[in-house]
């Protein structure tokens, strides 16, 4: 834990503070800081890109939110890395640690005295005529979808070599466990345990009724073509951040990524607790009399 990266919430004057802090505190520590580019303009410190930042450092500390982490998974090519997630707002799915255990939790990871969580994480790859166009790892979900005028779509798809359907909807999401609270519980996909390996196939309001969710091994691969005539206005979108226009017989291909991401495990909460709290389990709705 000698190279700590840090990387904040862009734009946000608050992450760029507490990083700040953090900063200090770790130069007290004796330890080297790799500041991403923005942080390190407020701290005066040598900047660093995501994808440095992911292969140099021990640990990495995120200070935002989910959408925060979620950037900087795209980058990570190693399973020993660990990364701490800090939420500068409300509880995070990903980001469970609060700013008030921040520097508490700090103390434990540089003595050592953490645990691990590891989370997989999908290759996502996009093939045009034969032709490879892109590659990326996502943390959360690789999702197909139609435009807001676009008509429904159908995606024929093969898990290791043997036919699926030829779903006609608005679109399929491919989710890891981490992902199955994202994109794929509002399409009615399931909640699937963060450690227990997976992929979730959910269609996107499907024409037929009785195309549900299928939850398939880690070790298979899927291959998804865009059949439909009309393909104009359908994007591939991963983990919410990154998109790409498809066209007529784009082929995607989703298979595990080689590598885990690896988060330090919050020390005062489940990931029941942090379903209660982000899901509202047991709570009672008002109404607009108060009742």
């Amino acid at each position: 834990m000698e190279k700590i990266g840090i990387i904040t919430k862009r734009n946000n004057p608050k992450a760029r503070k507490i990083g700040a802090r953090l900063c200090e505190w770790l130069k007290r520590r004796q330890r080297e800081i790799l500041c991403e580019t923005e942080l390190a303009a407020t701290t005066k410190a040598t900047g660093h890109n995501k994808d440095e930042i992911a292969e140099q450092a021990d640990l990495v500390v995120v200070l935002g939110g989910d959408g925060t982490l979620l950037s900087l998974a795209r980058h990570i090519r190693r399973s020993d890395l660990p990364v701490l997630g800090v939420n500068l707002g409300g509880l995070g799915f990903l980001t469970a640690i609060t700013l008030n255990e921040l520097f508490t939790v700090m103390e434990e990871v540089l003595a050592g005295r953490f645990t691990l969580n590891p989370r997989m994480a999908l290759r996502v790859s996009l093939k045009r005529r034969g032709e490879m166009v892109f590659s990326h790892n996502v943390l959360n979900d690789a999702v197909i979808n139609k435009g807001a005028m676009a008509r429904i779509i159908d995606l024929e798809t093969v898990i290791d070599g043997q036919m699926v359907n030829i779903f006609k909807a608005d679109g399929l999401i491919f989710a890891t466990p981490t992902g199955s609270t994202g994109y794929s519980l509002s399409a009615g996909g399931p909640i699937v345990y963060p450690t227990l390996n997976s992929i979730t196939v959910a269609p996107i309001c499907p024409l037929t009724l009785s195309n549900r969710p299928i939850i398939v091994p880690p070790e298979v691969t899927i291959i998804t073509t865009l059949t439909s005539n009309d393909s104009d206005d359908v994007y591939l979108t991963l983990d919410g951040q990154v998109g790409f226009a498809m066209q007529h017989l784009d082929e995607i291909t989703i298979r595990r990524a080689r590598h885990e991401i690896m988060f330090v495990t919050s020390p005062s909460k489940t990931y029941f607790e942090v379903l209660r709290s982000k899901l509202k389990w047991g709570e009672r709705y008002k109404t607009s009399s108060g009742m």
